[in-house]
């Protein structure tokens, strides 16, 4: 799927077969200091801790503030030379997603891996993606935690580049099951969309932030086979304000961002609606070759449903795909609450899904806790890099204080 100006995404799937690797950049100060070993090995060690000892949380701790957190605070201490690259998940326009282990590590935390997340300063203000990047941090950071979305357990950066240590997705995509599958059934179609639910009533209810970008390929399954939201580069905080922002995928596009009629949580619900046809068909409802039909399909909202699928299922994307946003479900009076209550998902155990107590229906056949086979292979990085400069840094650099 075609994303709607792909430079705002951090990372564009490519498809080449070629394992990347590159040289690690300088710290952000000179932290050869010795006074500084003993802090970034107790910063090692709680990451090592964190990945063995995570655990549910509940919605109230996920809210604390992330420097009260043990995830989501960003380390004055780490560097890139504190992990070894192991090898490319994913590259964008600006960013590259690495599988890492802490190096050093003691023999029981050797296979704990992380995926670091690198953006090039530089690439990111030749972009013009400062505002994007740092919305995209401190939302992963205000979340942390949550069970179904992708947990940055730390930020950090150094002289030009920025870093996300994230969890690894072992599983990879949901959209390449789908694919696989060519559409899933209603048990599992449920499952996966019961787990969005609870994403989306956090962020919208709790954090007051739109994920403007919902699609199969922003899902990924997790070692366990549970759905971890990944990718918050256009999640932006907008309460009760609405933004004008044209964003996210053609096809899961809500009537109001093409209009430009400003636009606010309700989108995420009529991508879920989008979302939820998507898996039962195994194609969005509104699709061509051309985007701009594609758009005349969405702002007239006609759903052309399959006459196998069942009356609950349709009345749910019925009321989710509502092009008026005062009428549409998620965003009328009731918000996700609506939604959980509604008669598709009458079997749905809400506590225990938060819990992640329901077996997913994909578990992943994994190696190891460091296998990758659900990743495609990727270049070497480009040997030339733009610099960094002293005036790039003395205009820019406020930007990425507190990284």
């Amino acid at each position: 799927m075609a994303t709607v100006n792909r430079l705002l995404h951090p990372i564009e799937h490519h498809r080449e077969k070629k394992e990347g690797s590159r040289k690690p950049s300088g710290p952000l100060h000179d932290r050869n200091d010795s006074a500084m070993d003993k802090p970034r090995e107790e910063e090692k060690r709680t990451l090592a801790r964190w990945e063995s000892q995570r655990h549910t949380l509940s919605p109230d701790e996920i809210d604390k503030d992330p420097n009260q957190k043990t995830v989501g605070h960003s380390s004055k201490v780490l560097r890139e030379e504190d992990f070894e690259l192991i090898k490319t998940l994913g590259t964008g326009t600006f960013a590259r997603v690495w599988l890492v282990r802490l190096k050093g590590a003691s023999q029981e935390d050797h296979d704990k891996v992380f995926a670091l997340k690198i953006l090039r300063k530089v690439d990111v203000i030749r972009l013009k993606q400062v505002e994007h990047v740092r919305n995209e941090r401190d939302v992963l950071a205000k979340v942390a935690g949550h069970p179904f979305i992708t947990t940055m357990v730390a930020s950090f950066q150094s002289l030009d580049s920025l870093y996300m240590v994230l969890d690894y997705c072992p599983g990879g995509e949901v959209f390449s099951y789908l694919r696989r599958a060519r559409r899933f059934n209603e048990p599992t179609s449920q499952f996966y969309a019961a787990e969005i639910v609870l994403i989306l009533e956090f962020l919208h209810e709790r954090e007051g932030v739109a994920y403007r970008d919902l699609k199969p390929e922003n899902i990924l399954i997790d070692a366990e086979g549970h759905l971890k939201l990944v990718d918050f580069g256009f999640a932006k905080k907008v309460e009760n304000r609405e933004t004008y922002t044209l964003c996210g995928t053609p096809e899961y596009l809500a009537p109001e961002v093409i209009r430009n009629t400003g636009h606010g949580t309700a989108v995420d619900w009529w991508a879920f609606g989008i979302l939820v046809y998507e898996f039962l068909v195994g194609q969005p409802p509104f699709w061509d070759q051309n985007p701009m039909k594609i758009y005349e399909q969405i702002v007239e909202g006609k759903v052309r449903f399959p006459s196998a699928m069942s009356a609950p299922a349709r009345d749910l994307i019925s009321g989710l795909c509502t092009v008026d946003v005062s009428k549409r479900l998620g965003n009328i009076a009731g918000g996700a609450s609506r939604v959980k209550q509604h008669e598709w998902f009458k079997d749905i155990d809400w506590q225990k899904m938060y819990n992640r107590e329901v077996q997913g229906p994909i578990v992943p056949h994994l190696r190891g806790p460091a296998d990758t086979r659900n990743f495609d292979e990727y270049e070497d990085e480009a040997g030339h890099r733009d610099p960094y400069t002293k005036e790039l840094s003395d205009k820019w650099e406020e930007y990425f204080r507190d990284f």
